[in-house]
């Protein structure tokens, strides 16, 4: 018996092992009626049947095999794509989720073998069928892994987002404290309130900054006719009373004028700067320069150490990674894995970009910026 006759004769014993395996999902199965269990199992056996009805060529066969197969016309393929959003929302994981498809593949091939017996089941019935399964399965978990990581972004903004409310008050309360009070205990732990508080917020902007890079957003700014010689010396002088033991040089341009947002190009700054104070040599300077030109503005961040290879530098701008790009605080606290991630999406949004390259000990974080969008 073809293998396409037997999945539209025998759809229902299939179905009903589909869904006793689903059944055994915990925790997020414990709740689900039949129909949700059973979801888009029909429709995606349907699609099945249509594929191993249609003719095919060793190229959409080699393709189809690892997940890239063409949409058929006629066979409802996005099953496995609705099947996958709906398990997600439901609590499944991934690993329950291709769970289902390896017993779907075994239910189906044991029960079509002893249809055929004593006869030898088609083997290029099995392979088709194995082939259309994985296009399922990678469509399946690539739909699942979107809805996933989507969901984490929403969680991470609403959370940097209700967590500032709170936080202002703590702070409010603590400014007040210290303005009202003169007894120097009071007033000295007012002050360590506020500089945690501070650092809690440098935290959750970046968060925050993180979740609309995730969802598509990117970083926002405010742009208008802005000095870069001194938005940077007035950071820098920050950083210097913050890292007193350390040496921060800045040389500049005679023309440091473009359209930038202020705010946003002094956190890039302090990002790289507190980047190569970490993890640059502690005895040697920091080193920034701007450079102007007629149409962009360059800024460089360089700073003495290590010889890092291009592709250790590279994964540096990867997000939520701890090392090199944890600079999440001018204060020297422990950031979130975002600092240099950030840095370089404020260079976009700008129109810009931001690049690292290390030679002979020395490592360069190179920023260019248009004058104009």
């Amino acid at each position: 018996m073809r293998l396409a006759d037997f999945l539209t004769s025998e759809s229902e014993p299939i179905l009903a092992a589909w869904e006793a395996f689903a059944a055994t999902q915990m925790p997020a199965a414990a709740s689900m009626q039949p129909l949700a269990l059973r979801d888009h199992a029909e429709q995606i056996l349907q699609a099945v049947v249509v594929d191993l009805r249609t003719a095919q060529s060793r190229e959409a066969q080699l393709l189809k095999s690892r997940g890239l197969a063409p949409k058929l016309m006629g066979a409802p393929e996005t099953a496995a794509q609705t099947h996958a959003l709906l398990r997600a929302r439901s609590g499944f994981d991934i690993n329950q989720l291709a769970a289902e498809y390896r017993a779907l593949r075994a239910s189906v091939l044991r029960l079509w073998m002893d249809r055929c017996e004593p006869a030898r089941p088609d083997t290029e019935d099995m392979i088709r069928f194995n082939e259309a399964m994985d296009q399922a399965l990678a469509e399946s978990i690539t739909f699942f892994s979107a809805q996933v990581e989507q969901s984490r972004n929403l969680l991470l903004g609403m959370l940097g987002h209700d967590m500032r409310t709170p936080l202002q008050t703590v702070l409010s309360t603590a400014r007040l404290l210290a303005q009202m009070n003169t007894d120097a205990q009071v007033s000295s732990a007012a002050q360590r309130l506020i500089d945690s508080g501070k650092r809690i917020k440098l935290l959750l902007d970046d968060l925050l900054d993180f979740g609309r890079t995730r969802l598509g957003l990117g970083i926002r700014v405010d742009p208008h006719d802005a000095d870069i010689a001194s938005l940077f010396a007035s950071e820098l002088e920050q950083l210097r009373s913050l890292y007193p033991d350390r040496t921060i040089t800045l040389q500049c341009a005679a023309d440091c004028r473009g359209w930038w947002d202020g705010m946003r190009l002094q956190q890039l700054l302090e990002n790289l700067v507190v980047n190569a104070i970490k993890y640059g040599d502690a005895a040697s300077p920091v080193g920034v320069t701007v450079a102007g030109g007629a149409e962009v503005v360059v800024i460089e961040v360089r700073n003495s150490g290590p010889t890092i290879e291009q592709p250790v530098l590279d994964a540096f701008f990867d997000p939520l990674r701890r090392g090199a790009d944890d600079a999440g605080a001018a204060s020297g606290g422990e950031g979130l894995g975002l600092g240099l991630y950030i840095a370089r999406e404020v260079a976009r949004a700008h129109g810009g970009d931001l690049v690292a390259r290390s030679h002979l000990g020395n490592t360069v974080f190179r920023c260019t910026l248009p004058r104009r969008r």
